[in-house]
């Protein structure tokens, strides 16, 4: 009943079309990431290419409604026996490695014009969706209520050269993988492999490339490909006598690169002909030399001679090389808008910054938003520039560019092997276990081993979770009684001390010889990992505009006593008479990150206070000081959160926490939580304190007890001047805001003469 009734729809939408053929054309959104296929089905097919793209709304990057244009039009797919085969192909024809779930009727919103296939079955190989079976081309009996969709993993298939529109052309001489082959034999022990013969991947094997021709700026995109900002020039005489004497089998000639390109795949080159002899004619394969980053030098001598970028930096990523790109200006750091961002001004940050030349190009703040200004827009490099600030670009207006409009990168990075020497294992799920560590003994025996629960916390996590590949750190567990399937036994670290920075584990502090008071097992180190994390960051300007002193009396002070927001000689009063001096403000908590912020603990383990008449979710949520010059805290405070909501949030965002009624807590991506200046515990008592000039510093979840993409601005600082009767708040910023040079004269400060702030 239901198809006839479609089909009465579309005889109708037929009808109607004869005299308004325009309703039914398609049109063209501006949010669609497009990508293109040769077909390989008739004559007529191979002189017109299939696109195919992801459209609709709401929607991100990497999923949405298909659309095929075809005979000059677009049109969509019927869900009927769509499948994650199906998906799979149309994901891999898009540019992404794989798809991880499809849709139906019309979840991205209904297309418009022809519905081009029905009834799709894929086995999931195919190179294109036309190769799969179907009714044929326009056969169909759907309506657009049907439309299906696809999301992909957001991971882009190596040789795919611009994120947003991408010549997928089917070819079997498409260039995926590149590889660099050591020929020198203690070249072949150390990564990351900075010397050798390059091959591509071809059918089941390797092939080499013939070097008649070869240029600098061919190494130049071979080196940048592999993760190195730097090309060197190769002695050819060193290796020709050991290539002579090797079978090699030429599968390219004549490579002519410009420098600018972000893959092999994107330069001119001719490949060998099936039946053709595969040889290299006065030459040989082609051998390139890289120089790495500091991060990856073993030669601490040149590590400190090549210095990366001092004003550009990558923030909010979950992995090595990939961020939110910022620059400095004027001492301050801001971001970049994404207007006309593409793969070459991303390159340049990146060899900037010393990983390779970029892998993807992202726009929409997809690394999180910023908090600062924003600097840059239409940066437009040509790819060969030593800096981003050597680039055109225009400056921003807040009319121009808004933080979700922040640009990021993620770089090509060399291959250093250390997700070889870490596993998890006993989870549900291949992002948490109990954490195992490939050790050796003293005769070279290689084994399994667990890492001690003791003083394991957060930043060792997002080491363990970097190291895997497997993004941030949900979680760091002391105890993994839970996940017991291994026969792993013997503990081989223990005092693991990370700063949250380092690429591995084995770069951490920790303690020479194994000291571990619960040697057993079960409790020994695991982790929770996630792609994705929450950044909380304070408003820094609104504490400095609303910052006074309040002397409140001690009658009304028995639930903030009670909750120890007092300093301690408020013990010693002579309660309920006298008062005490607060230092109040109001303090505006943004999520910036990419995941909701949420409190560790379950609402079941909620403590409630009946004094003040609400749950805590955790027991310390920020910490408010007052500093001397020597960093010796004069004055403190804490809040316990009592209530983390959603009051109110950027435009397009709606809120998803309300404490009311025992709501869940949270703040969500986008959206801000408010402490007003006038609630109980927001306040620094110091009643005790001497007029003079101090450090007010402000630090949100300090306990790390919730993890987060980037610890380093969860600290807000304040210089203060305090008369005895008045307080003045001024320099207010984020704990990352300045350069390093700002933030020593921001310590030295020594104090206003009077109360005028410049």
């Amino acid at each position: 009943m239901e198809k006839s009734k479609r089909r009465l729809q579309l005889a109708f939408s037929l009808l109607f079309g004869l005299w308004l053929p325009c309703c039914l054309t398609q049109t063209t959104p501006s949010n669609s990431a497009t990508t293109t296929a040769t077909p390989s089905t008739s004559p007529q097919a191979q002189t017109e290419r299939l696109k195919v793209r992801l459209a609709g709304y709401p929607r991100k990057h990497n999923e949405g409604r298909v659309e095929l244009f075809y005979k000059g039009e677009w049109g969509t797919i019927c869900d009927d026996d769509f499948s994650l085969s199906n998906a799979n192909v149309l994901c891999r024809q898009l540019g992404f490695v794989s798809a991880t779930g499809w849709t139906h009727s019309a979840k991205y919103g209904k297309g418009q014009g022809k519905i081009w296939l029905d009834n799709v079955l894929c086995n999931g190989g195919e190179k294109s969706i036309e190769l799969c079976k179907s009714r044929g081309w326009g056969n169909s009996d759907c309506t657009h209520d049907e439309d299906a969709g696809v999301v992909c993993k957001d991971e882009r298939i190596p040789g795919f050269v611009d994120s947003n529109v991408i010549d997928a052309t089917v070819d079997e001489n498409r260039v995926e993988e590149v590889r660099l082959r050591p020929i020198v034999a203690m070249a072949k022990k150390r990564l990351p492999v900075t010397e050798g013969v390059v091959e591509v991947k071809h059918k089941d094997g390797w092939a080499q490339i013939c070097d008649v021709g070869w240029t600098i700026k061919n190494t130049r995109v071979v080196c940048g490909m592999l993760g190195f900002p730097h090309e060197r020039k190769v002695n050819k005489n060193f290796y020709k006598l050991s290539l002579e004497r090797q079978k090699n089998h030429f599968h390219i000639h004549s490579v002519a690169c410009t420098g600018t390109e972000v893959h092999l795949a994107a330069c001119p080159m001719e490949f060998s002909k099936p039946n053709a002899t595969s040889s290299c004619e006065g030459g040989m394969a082609a051998v390139v030399s890289c120089m790495p980053g500091p991060l990856f030098m073993q030669n601490s001598g040149l590590k400190k001679k090549l210095k990366t970028s001092s004003n550009v930096r990558l923030k909010g990523g979950a992995r090595l090389g990939e961020g939110r790109v910022e620059v400095l200006k004027d001492s301050e750091w801001g971001t970049v808008c994404d207007d006309r961002w593409n793969l070459q001004s991303a390159s340049v940050v990146c060899r900037e910054l010393g990983f390779g030349s970029a892998k993807e190009a992202l726009t929409g703040g997809r690394m999180g938003q910023g908090m600062g200004p924003i600097y840059m827009n239409e940066v437009k490099c040509v790819g060969l520039e030593k800096s981003i600030w050597n680039c055109p670009f225009k400056n921003t207006t807040s009319e121009d560019c808004q933080h979700m409009e922040d640009a990021a990168v993620r770089c090509n990075i060399p291959y250093m092997g250390l997700e070889n020497t870490i596993r998890l294992t006993g989870g549900r799920t291949r992002y948490e276990g109990r954490v195992e560590l490939l050790s050796s003994d003293s005769n070279g025996t290689q084994s399994w081993g667990l890492i001690c629960g003791e003083s394991w916390s957060t930043p060792e996590a997002m080491v363990a979770c970097r190291q895997l590949g497997l993004g941030y750190a949900n979680q760091g567990l002391q105890e993994t009684w839970y996940w017991d399937s291994s026969n792993v036994t013997e503990m081989v670290m223990s005092g693991v001390k990370c700063t949250g920075n380092e690429m591995s584990l084995s770069q951490c502090q920790h303690h020479k010889t194994v000291n571990c008071q619960k040697a057993a097992a079960k409790f020994s180190a695991g982790v929770i990992c996630s792609e994705t994390a929450s950044d909380l960051v304070l408003n820094a300007s609104l504490v400095q505009e609303t910052v006074y002193i309040e002397d409140r009396p001690l009658h009304m002070l028995y639930c903030a006593a009670e909750e120890d927001c007092l300093s301690k000689s408020a013990a010693k009063a002579n309660w309920p008479y006298g008062h005490r001096r607060l230092l109040r403000f109001s303090s505006q908590i943004h999520n910036i990150g990419r995941a909701d912020f949420k409190p560790k603990a379950g609402r079941h383990s909620w403590v409630w206070h009946a004094c003040h008449g609400h749950y805590h979710s955790m027991n310390i949520f920020t910490h408010y000081d007052l500093l001397n010059a020597n960093g010796t805290k004069v004055a403190e405070g804490h809040k316990a959160s009592f209530c983390l909501e959603d009051t109110d949030c950027q435009e397009s965002v709606s809120k998803r926490y309300e404490c009311a009624n025992f709501g869940d807590q949270g703040i969500t991506v986008g959206c801000w939580d408010l402490y007003r200046h006038d609630i109980d515990c927001q306040w620094i008592d110091i009643t005790d304190v001497k007029p003079g000039n101090y450090i007010m510093q402000v630090v949100i979840n300090p306990n790390f007890e919730v993890a987060e993409s980037d610890f380093t601005n969860n600290a807000m600082k304040c210089n203060c001047k305090y008369d005895g009767h008045r307080i003045w708040l001024h320099n207010c910023h984020v704990g990352d805001a300045l350069s390093e040079e700002a933030e020593k004269r921001f310590e030295k400060y020594p104090g206003q003469l009077n109360n005028q702030i410049s």
